[in-house]
């Protein structure tokens, strides 16, 4: 598994006249077991979400429905921006990489993580960020 941000485009299987399913499974195209899966919604797009890291979780994050754009950082100060707008089109997000992220009006984010919820896993202030 890589130790950067990534996007992963998934297969979109049918047709404009009968519409779509994308499928995520484990060991085929998300690189990591998935223990826990979220989704936001109602999200106003003038709120700046994001603003921590992960000490373990990796993370696989879907826009389903509208756009959501992430701005990342890793540890060496390395920034880089992704736009998911389609459904079928994800972003892989490791360990310590700080994430802010604005969504689009009605933007609904699916998260597949890689571990189940821990508070003592986030990294909340970006000082203490810098400091890993």
């Amino acid at each position: 598994m890589e130790n950067k941000p990534y996007i992963i485009e998934l297969e979109k299987i049918g047709s404009p006249s009968l519409g779509y399913i994308t499928v995520a499974e484990y060991q085929k195209n998300i690189p990591f077991d998935i223990k826990r899966v979220y989704w936001t919604y109602f999200t106003p797009n003038d709120v700046l979400r994001g603003g921590h890291a992960h000490k373990k979780l990796n993370q696989v994050i879907f826009a389903v429905s509208g756009i959501i754009t992430f701005t990342t950082e890793d540890l060496q100060g390395n920034k880089e921006t992704f736009v998911l707008d389609t459904p079928n089109k994800g972003l892989f997000i490791p360990e310590k990489l700080w994430r802010d992220i604005q969504f689009s009006h009605n933007a609904v984010l699916l998260c597949l993580a890689s571990e189940v919820y821990a508070e003592e896993d986030y990294i909340r202030h970006y000082d203490e960020f810098k400091k890993l």
